[in-house]
């Protein structure tokens, strides 16, 4: 395998992080939350080759890249099992509230712990309810890359104010993030700047 690298590109109304990583010398690629149709052509422009799709949640703006990726490049979208009827309901997912219905369906169902590999690529996920009821953060060890989704942010954390949302749940998958990761591990939110664990700890006031 050779060098992995990560790249961003930020999608649609509310700025929406999508992840791409992939193999320097395969140009095996993993992308992690695309928002927005378009992403296909952009990367294979580039030589990257799309492996797999992965969800650290079900909300619109996480999505709706989606089944256009998966049917042009034909490959499988991952995501924890209890976001599957999120990502399946238009109400749910907040896509009927901006007047675009937008539903999308995982090949792949995740329980949280379990390591995989997709495009050749080695993540182990991790459980993360409260943003919404199967929010999920993606770790390449090898790296210390952690892809938080809604769950963490630099200096906050997600809302838990939406269907299947919980305060109590996401306070409870901060802190876990927060005593399970070292200090030099690196965060890829969902919005925003990256961040690390010991920047965290120091300074955002949810994870002190």
């Amino acid at each position: 395998m050779g060098k992995l690298k990560v790249g961003r590109m930020v999608l649609g109304m509310v700025e929406t992080n999508c992840y791409f990583v992939y193999d320097d010398d395969t140009k095996e690629t993993v992308v992690i939350d695309p928002g927005k149709n378009g992403l296909y052509d952009k990367l294979t422009e580039n030589g990257l080759k799309v492996g797999a799709i992965l969800l650290t949640h079900g909300h619109f703006d996480h999505i709706m890249g989606c089944n256009e990726l998966m049917e042009r490049s034909g490959a499988k979208l991952y995501a924890l099992a209890p976001e599957e009827e999120l990502c399946g309901n238009a109400f749910l997912n907040a896509s009927e509230q901006i007047r675009r219905p937008y539903t999308t369906k995982p090949d792949v169902l995740l329980t949280g712990g379990e390591e995989f590999t997709a495009a050749g690529i080695e993540f182990k996920v991790y459980a993360t309810p409260g943003h919404t009821i199967g929010s999920c953060c993606f770790y390449i060890e090898s790296e210390k890359w952690l892809f938080s989704g809604d769950t963490l942010f630099c200096g906050s954390i997600g809302r838990s104010d939406l269907p299947t949302g919980s305060g109590e749940q996401i306070m409870d998958s901060v802190r876990m993030l927060i005593d399970t990761f070292d200090e030099d591990v690196k965060v890829y939110p969902g919005h925003g700047d990256t961040t690390t664990i010991g920047f965290e700890k120091e300074h955002n006031p949810f994870c002190m």
